[in-house]
């Protein structure tokens, strides 16, 4: 196994359908599973075995389908979750418990009215029956972004010795900030002494809108698995967005570090994951939404046109994309309106362009975007303009 491979562990089957609103059958969620492990992903968190009927059969037919990814189901740290769920994973090639109890005295003492020595007992109690159904176990420290830094690392070191190996650090509220996230991650790799036996994995909600730059600050510092979603889906409000931390690693080759994501499906499993889910994608959002490769702005549409690695670090093709936009708004140049009528089959020289540009911005000002068929009802009164404007 590369040191320089981050794990990538989706739990948009999870975690990402907690939105509400985005329940998903067991049909739906079998044909999002198979487009995952066609992308490439390490590991899928399938479901919640114990909180429904539907999720049981949910991770229990996924597990029988998918060959390639990690079937993960999640659970607490209570005997009867850690059961279902193994009974659910059964079918799995290679299957994976995850299960975990709260870090933070906030937890301890709000959610559980319990001590730091009983989290331990039962962290640990939970890890080593995982371990009698599978051999892969990952533990969560749940709110482990506001927990006791010292407490965290013995939690952390009492489950590897017991058997995890794999140990989530979830920012569960979204509440670090990237250099105090990887702070956590460096702090745990320099106190436990047993962390080689295991992977730290980021977990990291976007709260504060944080949890991409997290997420990369804890792989900065060491983690070797991130936990994320398409198009970002999860509680409250969301989780890490799996095309975001995919498309950095690969764009920052100085952080030496890479994925087995099939980069060019991001696009088509971002669409697939917004129709089944019902729910729409931003426009604005970082590499999937419809406005990530428009360009509108005349300064940029020119530098675009001529070089367009001027305001693109990415080329849509990298994603699935389709072709970047050129936007023609009352903010496009001349540049972008003769690119546009080219494209249409137009020829005009540059002093025709010019003539043209002022009936172009006449209707650019009455809408918010002009369409190729507004160009195409343009032309007959723009060449007499032109022809006027030769005339005299």
């Amino acid at each position: 196994m590369s040191h320089n491979k981050i794990h990538i562990f989706d739990t948009t089957l999870r975690d990402g359908e907690q939105v509400p609103g985005c329940k998903l059958n067991t049909k739906e969620k079998i044909e999002l599973a198979l487009s995952l492990e066609q992308l490439g992903v390490d590991i899928i968190e399938a479901g919640f075995p114990i909180s429904s009927p539907g999720d049981f059969e949910s991770v229990h037919e996924i597990s029988k389908i998918i060959k390639n990814a990690t079937i993960c189901g999640l659970t607490r740290a209570v005997q009867k979750d850690i059961e279902v769920a193994a009974a659910a994973l059964k079918p799995a090639v290679r299957p994976r418990i995850h299960t975990g109890i709260g870090a933070s005295d906030i937890h301890i003492k709000y959610k559980f009215n319990t001590t730091r020595e009983d989290i331990i007992d039962r962290a640990v109690k939970a890890v080593k029956l995982s371990k009698n159904f599978v051999d892969d176990v990952e533990f969560y420290a749940e709110d482990a972004g506001r927990a006791d830094l010292s407490f965290l690392a013995l939690l952390i070191e009492k489950v590897i010795a017991a058997g995890a190996t794999v140990v989530n650090i979830p920012d569960t509220t979204g509440y670090c900030l990237p250099h105090q996230y990887g702070a956590i991650i460096a702090y745990l790799k320099n106190h436990v002494s047993n962390i080689d036996r295991a992977i730290i994995s980021c977990h990291c909600h976007n709260d504060l809108g944080l949890a991409t730059a997290n997420s990369i600050a804890g792989v900065a510092h060491g983690a070797r698995q991130i936990e994320c979603t398409i198009n970002g889906l999860g509680e409250r409000a969301g989780n890490t967005s799996l095309e975001e931390v995919v498309m950095i690693i690969k764009q920052h080759k100085e952080l030496d570090l890479y994925t087995d994501v099939n980069s060019q499906l991001l696009y088509p499993l971002s669409r697939q994951v917004s129709d089944t889910m019902r729910v729409p994608t931003q426009p604005n959002k970082a590499i999937v939404g419809a406005n990530a490769f428009s360009h509108s702005s005349g300064i940029h549409q020119d530098g675009f046109l001529k070089e367009a690695t001027t305001y693109e670090i990415i080329a849509p093709s990298e994603v699935g994309a389709d072709l970047s936009k050129i936007v023609l708004t009352a903010r496009s140049g001349r540049s972008a309106l003769a690119f546009r009528l080219h494209k249409l089959g137009y020829q005009f020289t540059r002093d025709e362009i010019d003539t043209l540009y002022e009936l172009f911005l006449q209707v650019a000002d009455s809408k918010k975007e002009v369409a190729d068929n507004d160009l195409h009802q343009m032309i007959p009164e723009s060449m007499k303009i032109v022809a006027d404007a030769m005339a005299h």
